[in-house]
């Protein structure tokens, strides 16, 4: 998964990528194993170019890094779930870390609403979610939680650089 930052000390509003960038971004996001001279035969700049920009784009934090995209059903994660957390006033960074340990939560969101907090997660199967409502979701400070599972998905992938207005 990519990161994407967006703009500059320079130059506040103004977008860092042309279209170039986004191109060799776009190729990294489909196979982010695409070797350089791939990339420049299918964006049609040279090699060196590729090179260059990808350094570039790797060292200004545009990419964070590169990742292995899992099926989680095929690896054991049967469950998942969203879960909206209502949390003691001046105590939500402290039960968002703790809960955030856990190797089992997804996400860590603060969020506006009825919620302070939203989690997802993923469990092996119902007594894993009763282990983790139980014993990581109902800690103290934890006002109410209210868990959602996650039926069918969708969609589910990362979100990608914004189009060029």
């Amino acid at each position: 998964m990519f990161i994407y930052r967006l703009f500059s000390a320079n130059f506040p509003g103004e977008n860092l990528l042309d279209d170039t960038d986004r191109s060799i971004i776009h190729v990294l996001e489909a196979d982010a194993r695409t070797s350089l001279r791939k990339i420049s035969e299918i964006v049609g700049v040279s090699l060196g170019t590729v090179s260059n920009r990808v350094k570039r784009l790797e060292k200004s934090g545009v990419i964070q890094g590169y990742s292995v995209i899992l099926n989680h059903e095929k690896t054991g994660w049967e469950l998942n779930v969203v879960i909206g957390m209502q949390i003691e006033k001046g105590r939500l960074i402290e039960i968002q870390e703790k809960i955030a340990k856990d190797p089992r939560v997804y996400g860590v969101y603060d969020v506006t609403g009825d919620f302070d907090s939203m989690v997802i997660a993923r469990a092996k199967d119902r007594k894993d979610l009763d282990d983790l409502s139980k014993n990581v979701l109902s800690v103290n400070g934890v006002v109410r939680s209210v868990t959602h599972l996650v039926l069918n998905t969708v969609k589910e992938k990362s979100t990608s650089i914004p189009a060029k207005n």
